[in-house]
């Protein structure tokens, strides 16, 4: 993680010039405290935004099923599972270890999905597992959302507040008695008006930590590991392709929970405009779909 070593130094310097020898002991404690606190972000972050809760394999036997048969074919312990009631359909591996690794997919994608492109996703997040791409997905996820944090501190929000993706919810304002109740808040849609107007403040910041801690050559390789798990390279490609066309339909807030946790994602959750393209952490899907295509014998 050398891109965090310039702010490390920076730090350091920072309590030198302001409390001397205590200001520099200070400062390195702080940084020392940083690796840890970016790993316990990271999984706050992901699956707290995302409302995730972990289910039974009672409630999901099918899930449960597919997962335990690839974590077997990659020679991993299965996996914690999780399921966020986002309708956009993502998923994401996240863990600091391969004992301590969560997977969670959203209810959006187990419902767009068919069972063998269900498999292919489920493969390609094993395959981030297998890798040891987690750590650092992880720990880049985690110390983006303490620097986007200064934009949205809800995070820190107690129990029971509603939460758009660890932002804290817009007030709806007063009822409009000529419109149709909107129901509950999708964790992905709209983000506070507070936090959109500071993240461009952190924004640089967040998206060169992504930019430069993360190796687009993971996706293309946990693609290809993972289809070879789940045996069948076109049925990822089908599911990236859908994966994206929804992304485009139901794109996620730009707030700062969103850009630290995309990463994590197996498709880029933004639609690629206006500030997005600072936080394009993903290789373009229609390469990911030739690549998988020519795993499958098809010409390029």
């Amino acid at each position: 993680m050398a891109v965090a070593g310039v702010p490390a130094a920076a730090a350091v310097a920072a309590g030198v010039v302001l409390g001397g020898a205590a200001g520099a002991v200070l400062a390195l404690a702080l940084v020392a405290s940083v690796p840890p606190l970016a790993l316990f972000l990271a999984g706050r972050v992901a699956l707290s935004a995302l409302r995730a809760r972990p289910v039974g394999e009672v409630e999901y036997p099918q899930l449960y099923r597919v997962v335990r048969e690839l974590s077997k074919a990659a020679r991993l312990p299965v996996p914690r599972i999780y399921v966020s009631p986002a309708r956009q359909p993502s998923s994401l591996a996240i863990g600091h270890s391969r004992r301590a690794a969560r997977v969670c997919c959203t209810e959006g994608l187990l419902q767009l999905l068919t069972a063998d492109e269900l498999r292919g996703v489920l493969g390609h997040e094993l395959a981030h597992v297998r890798e040891r791409d987690t750590v650092a997905t992880s720990f880049c996820a985690g110390l983006t959302a303490a620097i986007t944090s200064l934009a949205s501190p809800a995070w820190l929000a107690p129990p029971g507040t509603r939460l758009n993706f660890l932002g804290a919810a817009a007030d709806p304002g007063p009822a409009d008695p000529g419109r149709a109740d909107p129901g509950p808040a999708d964790p992905g849609t709209a983000g506070p008006r507070a936090n959109r107007l500071a993240l461009p403040l952190v924004g640089p910041v967040a998206a060169a930590l992504l930019q430069l801690s993360l190796s687009r050559g993971r996706e293309y390789r946990a693609d290809a590991v993972g289809a070879t798990l789940a045996g069948d390279p076109l049925a990822l490609a089908r599911a990236l392709r859908k994966i994206e066309a929804r992304t485009v339909e139901l794109p996620l807030a730009l707030t700062g929970p969103h850009v630290s946790a995309s990463p994590l994602m197996i498709v880029d959750p933004f639609t690629g405009e206006g500030l997005t393209r600072w936080f394009a952490t993903h290789p373009p899907t229609t390469e990911r779909v030739f690549r998988l295509e020519a795993l499958a014998g098809y010409p390029r």
